[in-house]
């Protein structure tokens, strides 16, 4: 059998690159992850067989796109859906086919190739930084943290109206509500801050008592479409945090 490095080249041709790496061919392919990375694949060949894997890069570049510490189960599902679709392997959170001898070292490549672009693009599914989404790593973030909480829980204002707020945490000194401001476009985030304004303004009645509630205003300001206005608006009725500290966030529940 030929060498590995001159499969790749008789099968491939040049959009694919070959070399040693750490007792691996490393493949690196002309496939790329959604921020521009090159997708590399690792080969080893042994008596026994051969296997080809992205070393976990895929799921690891994956978690890096979110602050949650784990996936959820909807993000496992359409992880292992990935995996059953194209006849990938999900081992250790590493994408793994076995190339058999008798067929195209380049047909492993192609298909562990498009799992991993399709593992990669599940971000654009739950991770495209829209609202919704947001609150969803918010609540896995305060599972992780055991922090106890209701979502969506609803409040009549002095108004009579009913707000919602997408958090309300409960820890030993005081309890708050959290209200999760998050958009993809600039153009949306004056509304979204002005709602939040207005949900504070009318539930400011909660502040006060021997069990007040604190305001947290959480921007998502992992994507920069957010004022300085913005967040003076709310200052004044909330206590500002951002996602892209956690900790600090974290600790402001807490306290």
């Amino acid at each position: 059998m030929l060498p590995a490095c001159q499969r790749i080249a008789n099968e491939m041709g040049e959009l694919f690159e070959c070399a040693e790496s750490d007792g691996y061919v490393r493949i690196r392919t002309p496939y790329l992850y959604p921020d521009g990375d090159v997708i590399d694949l690792f080969l080893r060949e042994k008596p026994e067989g051969a296997t080809l894997t992205d070393l976990g890069e895929t799921l690891r570049w994956l978690r890096m796109q979110s602050l949650a510490q784990r996936r959820t189960k909807k993000q496992e599902r359409l992880v292992q859906d990935v995996c059953v679709t194209l006849g990938v392997e999900l081992f250790k959170g590493m994408l793994m086919v076995r190339p058999r001898p008798d067929s195209l070292l380049s047909d492993a490549v192609t298909r562990l190739s498009q799992a991993a672009i399709r593992v990669a693009d599940l971000w654009f599914t739950f991770r495209t930084r829209a609202g919704e989404a947001v609150t969803d790593d918010v609540e896995d973030f305060l599972q992780e943290r055991r922090i106890p909480f209701e979502r969506g829980q609803t409040f009549v204002g002095r108004s009579g109206k009913r707000w919602r707020a997408d958090f309300h945490t409960r820890a030993p000194q005081r309890s708050s509500l959290v209200c999760v401001l998050a958009t993809g476009t600039r153009g949306a985030s004056r509304g979204i801050t002005e709602h939040v304004l207005s949900t504070w303004y009318d539930l400011s009645h909660l502040t006060v008592g021997p069990e007040a509630l604190r305001f947290v205003s959480l921007f998502d300001d992992t994507v920069d479409v957010w004022s300085a206005e913005d967040f003076r608006l709310l200052e004044g009725l909330s206590v500002i945090a951002r996602w892209s500290r956690p900790d600090e966030f974290l600790d402001l529940l807490a306290a």
